[in-house]
């Protein structure tokens, strides 16, 4: 069982910087994807950044040079840091672990961007 709690969502101006934790309890080590997604209102659930257990990463498009996701294994804790954050990238994020075919997710924060 792995449980997952982010944090470090607020309220920033346009051009602004925010970095979201996930800590993780629990056995992620073997993980197969680690990684953050967010959900927009009226949108669907999107992956914005994402590890794979090759150690490579992924990035959505719209965040490629502004969002940099980094993990502290001593400390089990998956980060996510957004600079130059736009009124899109206004969502609740989310912070996903798949490990032993099963999928966990937490229970979200809010970033709010305002122009």
């Amino acid at each position: 069982q792995v449980q997952l709690v982010e944090s470090g969502g607020g309220l920033v101006q346009a051009g602004g910087s925010l970095r979201l934790s996930c800590a993780a309890s629990g056995r992620t080590f073997g993980f197969t994807v680690f990684g953050w997604y967010r959900q927009a209102p009226g949108k669907q659930r999107e992956s914005v950044a994402t590890i794979r257990s090759s150690s490579s990463t992924y990035y959505t498009d719209s965040v490629k040079g502004r969002f940099t996701i980094s993990r502290d294994n001593a400390k089990n804790t998956l980060y996510l840091q957004m600079n130059s954050l736009e009124p899109e990238d206004t969502a609740v994020y989310y912070c996903r672990c798949i490990v032993a075919g099963n999928s966990y997710w937490g229970q979200g924060t809010q970033v709010t961007v305002s122009s």
